[in-house]
């Protein structure tokens, strides 16, 4: 009975936090607003310059996240992308691409802040920083500008070159690549998933996920 009960209970707890993400998902996904941009007439969903928190020496699979720092369902897809990149490490190359939506007051912001914490080799630990405390300064109304470089200090970036890289129309002209490219790909909104070039419905749970990557790997 106490083992029936126990395995009752694991499974209930797998099923919460699956039902938890796609509740997530489905009502805080960022669709709201058209990104001010221009599909790529070559799209592409990786490119040189593209930010790899994988880099496998023989990579077997790609799998690429077109995100919003502020977007809740991004929020709630960081811990299950965080959790396969870790076991996938050696296999699957895992890609982060901007795409802030214009219904969220700091995403570009955000997006601005993460590619000036990576002109200093700091674009994963800005990435973290900003899921990790997205519930503190996602939905404000007011600019989170000071509290992004207050996060860049406390990771030691050297300020003036962050706050010249911030300013840098060349900055923003980046963040607009990965929009550019995302659209033209068919993005709508976030998270969006691109695996091995073939745009996917965002899975529900990591379970689905890790599945999807099997059956990915196993091709």
């Amino acid at each position: 009975m106490k083992k029936h009960f126990l395995v009752a209970a694991a499974l209930l707890a797998v099923l919460t936090v699956g039902f938890g993400v796609a509740l997530a998902l489905s009502a805080n996904s960022s669709t709201s607003g058209t990104v001010d941009a221009e599909p790529a007439a070559d799209a592409q969903p990786v490119r040189a310059s593209s930010h790899r928190l994988t880099d496998p020496a023989r990579s077997e699979l790609t799998v690429v996240e077109f995100l919003d720092f502020e977007c809740e369902g991004c929020g709630a897809m960081y811990p299950v992308v965080e959790r396969l990149r870790e076991e996938y490490k050696d296999r699957v190359t895992f890609v982060a691409r901007y795409f802030p939506m214009p219904g969220h007051r700091n995403s570009q912001t955000a997006a601005l802040a993460v590619e000036a914490a990576a002109g200093q080799g700091k674009f994963e630990q800005m990435y973290s920083k900003l899921f990790d405390t997205q519930k503190q300064w996602g939905e404000a109304r007011e600019s989170k500008a000071a509290t992004f470089r207050g996060y860049a200090k406390d990771l030691g970036l050297d300020m003036e070159k962050f706050d010249s890289a911030v300013a840098d129309p060349r900055t923003d002209e980046r963040v607009r690549t990965d929009q550019r490219d995302g659209l033209g790909l068919g993005v709508q909104g976030t998270p969006t998933f691109v695996v091995d070039g073939a745009k996917i419905p965002t899975p529900g749970s990591y379970e689905e996920f890790r599945d999807l990557i099997e059956t990915g790997l196993a091709r």
